[in-house]
């Protein structure tokens, strides 16, 4: 019955927000294509067509997943695995916070290629790596460093300088996008000179990012909100309350939605409709202790699938793009 009453009770929550009446909060188990069984703590995801790697920030793990199967094929043991990973050039790259390195293993069968030493931006692991322009990205000093490494040789290739407390990279628009949650801004680096060639003040606190076809997003920790980005104007064209403030979450593009994961339990993932910025859909999973959804995992796209981890439910939630 406390199963029901909970659901219930997200089904009501209905108030307006930035104008927009609330969308009533589907069950994710429902909505979702398929679910996928991880156990522990699956968290940050990086995902290529059918398949992805989450990280189990309970063991010192990184597993592939399927979405041919509900189980993960294999695991790989990563000390202290955290941080966003990327898939590119043919290898996962993922971040050790226990080694202060990075990890590059082999995306089909798991095994570890190289590990290099580069230290990390934030010994939590509340992170995002980009890759693009032939190069993996990382922050790797708090003081604000990003750290340009070649894939082919495994070395670092350049450190430009960023503002202090820069932990989030994404990639795109021939450029690479950093979220500077102290002092609240985006910084946009020419990949062909490495420097800074804009600064973006944003919402308070952006922490995750997510470059797409649309813009780019940032993910406002301190206020809740996500900003939205012209990438020829570089100026906020749209700032889109999701009651989402606190830290955890992430945010991911896919082209014509973008999806926001949170630690608000009476929104843990909602879909923000790119053509209107208004979120269309809202999704949570009812406890079966009667307490609110919780889900605060991680979120990213990828050809016809959106992968979404839920960090207390122990499962990957598998959607179709519409």
């Amino acid at each position: 019955m406390k199963r029901y009453l909970s659901l219930i009770c997200l089904l009501l929550f209905n108030r307006s927000i930035s104008g927009q009446t609330t969308p009533p909060v589907t069950d994710i188990n429902k909505a979702c294509y398929k679910t996928i069984e991880v156990r522990e703590r699956p968290d940050f995801i990086a995902v290529q067509e059918n398949y992805a790697w989450v990280i189990d920030d309970n063991n010192s793990l990184i597993k592939r997943l399927s979405v041919d199967h509900t189980k993960p094929l294999i695991a790989i043991k990563v000390p202290a695995a955290c941080a966003a990973p990327v898939i590119a050039f043919e290898a996962v790259w993922v971040i050790s916070c226990a080694e202060g390195s990075l990890y590059k293993i082999d995306k089909n069968t798991g095994r570890i290629l190289t590990k290099i030493a580069v230290g990390i931006a934030d010994p939590h692991g509340e992170m995002s790596l980009a890759a693009g322009d032939r190069s993996v990205w990382l922050l790797s000093d708090s003081s604000g460093v990003l750290t340009r490494i070649n894939p082919r040789t495994n070395r670092v290739e350049a450190t430009i300088r960023v503002n202090p407390h820069s932990y989030c990279a994404g990639y795109g628009y021939n450029a690479v996008w950093v979220t500077s949650t102290g002092e609240s801004t985006v910084q946009k680096i020419d990949v062909q000179t490495n420097t800074v060639v804009a600064t973006i003040p944003v919402g308070k606190n952006p922490r995750f990012i997510s470059v797409g076809s649309k813009g780019i997003w940032t993910l406002n920790q301190g206020e809740g909100t996500v900003s939205r980005i012209d990438a020829a104007t570089n100026k906020v064209t749209a700032t889109i309350d999701v009651h989402a403030k606190g830290g955890g979450g992430d945010i991911a593009e896919d082209g014509g939605k973008v999806w926001v994961v949170s630690t608000n339990t009476n929104r843990p993932v909602q879909v923000i409709n790119t053509t209107n910025n208004e979120i269309e859909a809202i999704y949570g999973e009812a406890s079966e202790t009667g307490k609110d959804s919780r889900v605060d995992g991680a979120v990213r796209a990828s050809g016809k699938y959106i992968w979404v981890s839920g960090l207390y439910r122990q499962k990957v939630w598998v959607f179709k793009k519409i």
